[in-house]
């Protein structure tokens, strides 16, 4: 027979259609207004913590859907948004400042549907409203950093090569080195000139001077920024917000966008989260007692201890977090809990040369947050608040390299929540909110409102048209249209990272003609088939074969441009660029291959056909 499926290849269309439905249905049961919990600082969300937050909202009257701890973090299901709202007030009195009460939507599917990776579409942040950041990073700080790693450095690389030099300082922008004589000044410029290739180095007596080239200069601070970028996204992933947005604007600026925060002032929490990190020796040579009395002895510095209590250290700084690769949390073999540190090979390096003569000797992490302090400068800027810390002090058991673990951490609690601040980085330099903007979820919900009558009427008037120019054929177009939206939601809900915009609403009303645009190629060669004179099953076969190359043609070079578009395009250009070549792939296989399968089922089994309704 001529139009006839072998049954496999029904069986396909079966299962794809049924994966892509069930991977779409989570969205249907939408979001519960949610309050997420989770530890800060000394804080720790445990059982307990879970039934204080339960009795302070019975106590007030308010009754969750649901409370539930998972990985250290607490989500109460409320009824309403209002509800969410009071909610917050009350936990927030009743916490404290240890913990972070955020306002969150939490996905309402069925727990089985979760079990098998089954999520709700993600709304990017026009959709289901957020909060929008413009944040510049400071340069000077960043390049402060650099020069004091770099006086530490260029210590080390003279002391490893014996040559001897009377003091290496900062002054101003470059580093200064001074040395004995003229033998070491050559013997220096030589080392350092090699060591440090982004340096010009220039002599003055005995003194050598190292000064950072424009070129060094400028790839310095696009570093900055990248390292700044990824870090800032790696805590805001680890602190919950789903689908951050989070890219370069300008020289020294970043866009955060935090899709589903409702509340500015935790956001702001939030992104007042990232820090810098330090580790340095603890003087041990002079007395702490003196220091605290106001007699700090030059070259060390007097640090608060988190928890109470204060630490002498050395001003050197071993090493800074951003050689920082992995950390988790652990037990040592006292069953007391640590964290296990792994390094990049320049900071191994650095480990392994400062800790070589030190074993014995305490050391300190000291944990440094700029935390916004509600007032702004001259020119309309927000101003941080510098906090340092010692988190920790561990003595060296033995010389240090890119392996190594801190000890005497506190609770099991504070070793994972350093740990996570590990893991996501420290930042190179303090950043600043320059601009601020809020997307309402009413507005977002407005948008959803909006786009959503844009598709369904589009798909309307196509369906009207379709059924009435082809008939019962125009029926079976219509099928492969409603399973092709299906096909769509469920791509995009399995895929990770996939996030719907407004732009990407529009890609997929765009999907919805081009869909229907190669049924209309199939059915018109049909109707040509017919009219020269071929049997109702020669015709059916004949169409479909004829327009394929057509239909793969128009589709190709649409699905290349749409490639195009997300490889060169940012922000919405990406939202847009998704959902069109989803939405191609998915009408291909509908209208090639789908409603040949409906055609060869109702008509291809007939064997005495003599008419088509179409």
């Amino acid at each position: 027979m001529l139009n006839k499926f072998p049954t496999w290849k029904y069986l396909m269309v079966i299962i794809v259609v049924a994966v892509g439905a069930l991977y779409a249905l989570p969205n249907l049961y939408g979001e519960d207004p949610a309050i997420q919990i989770s530890a800060q600082r000394s804080g720790e969300v445990t059982t307990s913590t879970m039934t204080q937050v339960q009795r302070a909202l019975e106590s007030n009257g308010i009754e969750p859907r649901g409370v539930t701890l998972e990985d250290s973090t607490i989500l109460v299901r409320l009824e309403s948004d209002d509800q969410q709202l009071a909610a917050q007030d009350i936990l927030n009195a009743e916490l404290g400042r240890d913990y972070i009460v955020a306002l969150n939507l939490a996905p309402a599917q069925p727990a089985w549907l979760a079990a098998i990776g089954g999520q709700p579409l993600k709304l990017g942040l026009d959709l289901r409203g957020g909060v929008h950041f413009l944040m510049e990073v400071d340069m000077e700080e960043a390049l402060m950093k650099i020069r004091e790693q770099m006086v530490t450095e260029v210590r080390s690389t003279l002391r490893q090569e014996s040559i001897r030099y009377r003091s290496v300082e900062e002054s101003g922008n470059d580093v200064e080195v001074v040395l004995r004589n003229a033998e070491d000044v050559q013997a220096a410029s030589r080392v350092l000139r090699n060591a440090f290739q982004g340096y010009d180095a220039s002599t003055d007596g005995n003194t050598l001077r190292l000064s950072m080239s424009d070129d060094y200069l400028q790839e310095t601070q696009a570093n900055a920024i990248s390292q700044n970028i990824t870090i800032l996204r790696n805590r805001v992933n680890e602190l919950g917000v789903a689908e951050p947005v989070i890219q370069r604007q300008g020289q020294d600026r970043i866009v955060v966008e935090l899709p589903g925060v409702q509340d500015t002032a935790r956001a702001k929490e939030i992104l007042g989260a990232t820090a810098t990190l330090e580790f340095r020796f603890v003087d041990t040579e002079n007395d702490l007692r003196d220091a605290q009395q106001g007699r700090v002895p030059f070259g060390s510095r007097l640090y608060d201890v988190r928890g109470g209590g204060q630490q002498l250290l050395e001003n050197r700084i071993i090493l800074t977090g951003d050689h920082i690769v992995n950390a988790n949390s652990g037990f040592d073999e006292n069953n007391r809990p640590q964290v296990n540190i792994q390094l990049d090979s320049a900071g191994g390096n650095m480990m392994s040369l400062a800790t070589r003569d030190r074993i014995g000797d305490p050391m300190a992490t000291v944990f440094i947050e700029f935390i916004a302090t509600g007032e702004t400068t001259a020119d309309g800027r927000i101003e941080f608040e510098r906090v340092e810390e010692v988190v920790s002090v561990a003595t060296i058991q033995a010389r240090l390299g890119s392996s190594f673990r801190i000890t005497g951490v506190g609770s099991p609690q504070d070793a994972q929540n350093l740990a996570l601040l590990l893991r996501a980085g420290a930042l190179i330099a303090p950043i600043q909110i320059v601009e601020e903007r809020t997307v309402g979820p009413s507005l977002g919900a407005q948008n959803i409102r909006d786009g959503m009558t844009a598709i369904l009427s589009g798909f309307i008037l196509v369906l009207i048209f379709m059924g009435i120019y082809y008939r019962k054929f125009g029926l079976v177009a219509n099928a492969a249209l409603f399973t092709n939206l299906i096909l769509i939601v469920g791509i995009m809900s399995l895929i990770p990272g996939a996030t719907l915009t407004m732009p990407g609403m529009a890609g997929i009303l765009l999907t919805v003609g081009m869909a229907v645009d190669a049924n209309v190629l199939i059915f018109e060669r049909i109707r040509e088939e017919l009219k020269e004179g071929r049997s109702p099953q020669q015709a059916i076969k004949h169409g479909y074969d004829n327009a394929l190359s057509s239909i793969a043609d128009g589709n190709i070079t649409t699905l290349i441009a749409a490639i195009i578009l997300f490889a060169v395009g940012t922000g919405p250009i990406k939202g847009f660029a998704v959902t069109l070549a989803i939405g191609i792939v998915t009408s291909m296989f509908t209208a090639i291959i789908g409603t040949r399968a409906i055609v060869n089922f109702i008509w291809g089994r007939q064997k005495r056909l003599t008419k088509l309704s179409i």
